[in-house]
C-alpha cells in the first residue's frame, strides 16, 4: 500500500511539474498572494520573500532553555530559521496604496530569497504606476528597501505620496542602535538604506505626528516601541476590520510577548506597544497580518491565560 502512495504522488509530482502543450508550466509551486475583502475595501497580501535570521533574534532576553523550548514546541530549527517578509496592497476610494515595500536587494547581505516584492506585485497585475499611495509601518531596510530597487522610482507615480510618521524621519538623522541585538551588517545595512531612502524620496513624504486617514477606512497610527515611528495601519468597511501591524507582533509574542526582538531598538516599550495591540485584536475580534508572521499572516487573537493565542483563518479558496 505505501508504495502504491509513494508511486501516485511521484506520478502527480512529475504531472504537476511537466510542460503541456496547453498551459504554460507555473512560475512558483508556492503562493504568493492572498486576497482578503474587508467590507468595500480590497486588501491583498503580498510576500515578499524569506529573511534567513539566528532564532537568538526572538527573544535575546530570554533564558536560552526557554528559548529551546519554545522552538521545540514550534517544531522550528534551534539556530535559525526563514522569517517571512509580508507586504499588503489595499485599494478604497480609488486609491491603491502599498503598506511597506519589502528588502529590495542588498548585495553585501547576500539574502537571495528576500527582495521578491517588484515581480510579484507584476504577477498580481499591479503596476508601478497605479499606486498613489504608500505608507511605511517605519524605515527599517526591509520595508522600505524595494523603492530602492534599480529603476523603480523611475516606474512610480510622480505625485505618489508615500506617509510615515514624522518621528521616524527625525529618528533615521541619527538612529540610536544602543537597545537593538543584531547579526553583524544589519545596523549599517540599516542605517544607510533609511539615509538613502530619505534623500531620495523626501519630495513624495507626507508627515504625520500620531494618525492619518490615508484613504476612506484606511488610517495609520504611530505607536512607537520598535522604532520612534514606528505605526500600524487600521483597515475598516461595514463591520469588517483589519490591522497590519508591521513589526509590533512576531510569531513568538504570542506566548511571550514580554520578549525582546532584536530589532527593537526600544525593546521595553514594543513590549508594552505589543500587549496593548494584541489585548485591543482579542476584544474586537478583528483580522491581524503582519510583516513576520508566517504567510499569510491572516488570523486572530485571543487571549490564553496571561499571553494569547494565534489563531490562523482558514484559507478562502
Amino acid at each position: 500500500m505505501n508504495q502504491m502512495i509513494n508511486d501516485t504522488q511521484k506520478a502527480s509530482m512529475k504531472l504537476d511539474n511537466s510542460s503541456h502543450p496547453s498551459r504554460p508550466a507555473p512560475e512558483e509551486l508556492v503562493p504568493s498572494r492572498y486576497a482578503v475583502r474587508i467590507g468595500e475595501i480590497d486588501v491583498l497580501v503580498i510576500s515578499d520573500g524569506v529573511l534567513p535570521l539566528p532564532t537568538a533574534m526572538l527573544g535575546h532576553n530570554a533564558e536560552p532553555a526557554a528559548r529551546a523550548a519554545w522552538l521545540g514546541d514550534m517544531f522550528l530549527p534551534q539556530d535559525a530559521f526563514d522569517w517571512a517578509l509580508n507586504v499588503v496592497v489595499v485599494r478604497s476610494g480609488g486609491q491603491t496604496i502599498l503598506i511597506d515595500a519589502g528588502l529590495g536587494l542588498d548585495p553585501d547581505l547576500n539574502l537571495p530569497r528576500a527582495g521578491q516584492l517588484m515581480k510579484r506585485l507584476e504577477a498580481a497585475g499591479i503596476d508601478l504606476g497605479s499606486v498613489t499611495d504608500v505608507v511605511l509601518t517605519h524605515m527599517h531596510m526591509d520595508h522600505v528597501g524595494g523603492l530602492l530597487v534599480d529603476g523603480v522610482k523611475e516606474q512610480l507615480n510622480p505625485d505618489l505620496r508615500i506617509h510615515v510618521a514624522a518621528a521616524e524621519v527625525k529618528f533615521w538623522e541619527s538612529p540610536d542602535f544602543s537597545h537593538v541585538s543584531m547579526p553583524t551588517g544589519f545596523p549599517d545595512a540599516l542605517r544607510a538604506a533609511a539615509k538613502r531612502f530619505a534623500k531620495e524620496y523626501r519630495s513624495h513624504l507626507r508627515l504625520f505626528e500620531d494618525e492619518y486617514e490615508v484613504a476612506p477606512g484606511v488610517v495609520v497610527s504611530r505607536t512607537g516601541g520598535h522604532t520612534p515611528g514606528h505605526s500600524v495601519v487600521r483597515v475598516a468597511s461595514g463591520n469588517d476590520r483589519l490591522m497590519f501591524a508591521g513589526d509590533a507582533v512576531f510569531a513568538v509574542g504570542f506566548d511571550h510577548p514580554d520578549w525582546f526582538n532584536g530589532f527593537e531598538h526600544d525593546p521595553e516599550e514594543a513590549a508594552r506597544v505589543r500587549v496593548r495591540l494584541l489585548r485591543e485584536l482579542a476584544a474586537t475580534g478583528e483580522l491581524l497580518v503582519a510583516t513576520h508572521m508566517p504567510f499569510p499572516s491572516v488570523g486572530h487573537v485571543a487571549v490564553d491565560g496571561d499571553a494569547f493565542r494565534w489563531v490562523p483563518v482558514f484559507w478562502d479558496y
